[in-house]
């Protein structure tokens, strides 16, 4: 079972003193997830003002200052909308990357979505697909781009975990009834972020954790970091029935 590190998400680095923004903060904290158990990193580029970037040179110190302190461990970078909103300028400004991550997700409710993870795929750039609802399901399973990919992200918005659920159980019967046979990683935010990643385990799915989902450890502490996320994460699946 997987559990990936997603260490920073768009939070602000007010959220929380150890949130990654800089490059070498953003290699430190892989290293420290991948010694805590973690098998990849996900993260959210930042340029030098600590705000999201896609923007080429942002992308490619990342991605080295991480490679260097961490070899071999598999980067993966968001390609969120809310990033560049502009479809057009977007694929863009993701053609115009030299340095390129092991994996990128990509949300199939955005606009544009599929050509831009036809683009990536083209390029030897694995792509995670990020579901949120049923539509997306639906929109990504007609894709014509389903078996190519790395993964499915299970990704409900919901913040109550009983709505979650609901929307991880409608998106599952759009995969269920298709030809997609591709491993599904679940994850939640704040409130749902424990409990999703119980349900990743019992279903026998992957699964993430770091800052970008949740600054709390299950039992609601503060974490210190996310090498003590992913601890959490890792103690918390294997110990499952």
């Amino acid at each position: 079972m997987l559990v990936q590190a997603a260490i920073n998400g768009p939070r602000a680095r007010a959220a929380h003193p150890a949130l990654p923004v800089t490059p070498a903060e953003q290699a430190v904290a892989a290293v420290e997830s991948v010694a805590a158990g973690a098998g990849a990193i996900h993260l959210h580029v930042r340029g030098a003002d600590g705000r999201e970037s896609l923007a080429a040179g942002d992308v490619a110190l990342a991605l080295r200052a991480i490679r260097a302190a961490a070899p071999g461990v598999p980067v993966g970078v968001s390609t969120g909308a809310w990033i560049i909103p502009d479809p057009d300028r977007r694929f863009a400004t993701v053609a115009a990357w030299t340095v390129l991550p092991d994996y990128v997700s990509v949300n199939f409710h955005e606009d544009g979505a599929a050509a831009l993870a036809d683009s990536f795929l083209g390029r030897g750039v694995g792509v995670e697909a990020g579901l949120s609802t049923a539509r997306a399901a639906e929109l990504f399973a007609t894709s014509g781009l389903a078996e190519r990919c790395l993964r499915i992200l299970l990704e409900p918005g919901e913040r109550d975990i009983e709505a979650a659920l609901a929307t991880v159980g409608a998106v599952e019967k759009v995969l269920n009834g298709t030809r997609v046979k591709l491993r599904r990683l679940l994850h939640g935010t704040d409130g749902t972020a424990w409990p999703l990643i119980d349900a990743a385990a019992a279903r026998g799915y992957d699964t993430r954790v770091g800052f970008e989902d949740t600054l709390a450890l299950p039992d609601g502490a503060r974490a210190p970091s996310n090498a003590a996320l992913v601890a959490a994460a890792c103690r918390r699946v294997v110990q499952r029935p």
